[in-house]
């Protein structure tokens, strides 16, 4: 026989006992029918002999409309960024293992890969020569474009020397050098950098690891290979 004195917990007895008081959080703000209700006590309580203007009456429900309206405008905009932010996010994750082309004049060879770059050349020139340097300085390769027009002019170097044969991997620096009144002059350069990873900073910001560079902001990419 079973024991009708135990009480388990899912007695329905052991429910009508007193319940815990529950505390309810109170906001601060002041909400759009508090607001009413604020305005309709002040016009009970006016006086007689000096009643509320209606003009006051009316800016007082203007001012609280445009509050309200750019408290919701606020979210709004709000709510774009951060979806703005993941979807940067989103694009920036696919360039991980893909090459990118950043402002710069040095890059990484790999084992049996050659260099590419893009010139910059502000106006057109008679002359424009590209020259490659190892990491110790030494000129591995030098090459005359001639007569180029301004703006981008793009540059591959297949990575041997004179001899056809094939450089090691390493940094090497990409040299660009245009003729302006009469004499050389180096000019600006963007080069090809494998992107390791992503990093995605608290304010949304995202930075791109290059391998063997340092890491770039996403707004410095030129263009994606």
């Amino acid at each position: 026989m079973s024991n009708i004195n135990a009480v388990g917990a899912s007695d329905p007895l052991s429910q009508l006992g007193p319940k815990p008081e529950q505390t309810e959080e109170k906001s601060n703000e002041l909400g759009q029918n508090e607001f009413l209700e604020l305005m309709i006590a002040q016009m009970n309580n006016q006086s007689p002999l000096d009643p509320q203007d209606n003009a006051q009456f009316v800016a007082e429900l203007a001012q609280f409309s445009s509050v309200e309206n750019l408290t919701s405008l606020n979210e709004t905009v709000n709510s774009f960024a951060s979806q703005f932010r993941s979807s940067q996010a989103l694009q920036a994750s696919a360039m991980v293992g893909r090459d990118v082309m950043v402002s710069g004049d040095t890059t990484v060879k790999s084992d049996a890969g050659g260099l590419e770059a893009i010139i910059d050349l502000p106006g057109a020139t008679s002359e424009l020569k590209v020259s490659v340097l190892d990491s110790a300085g030494a000129l591995m390769h030098e090459q005359n474009l001639g007569q180029s027009a301004a703006g981008d002019v793009d540059f591959f170097w297949a990575g041997t020397n004179e001899a056809g044969e094939s450089l090691p991997p390493g940094r090497y620096t990409v040299v660009a050098e245009a003729r302006y009144d009469g004499r050389l002059q180096q000019v600006d350069t963007f080069v090809s950098a494998n992107v390791d990873s992503v990093s995605i900073a608290q304010d949304g910001g995202v930075t791109l690891n290059l391998n063997g560079l340092p890491s770039v902001g996403i707004h410095e990419i030129k263009e994606i290979q």
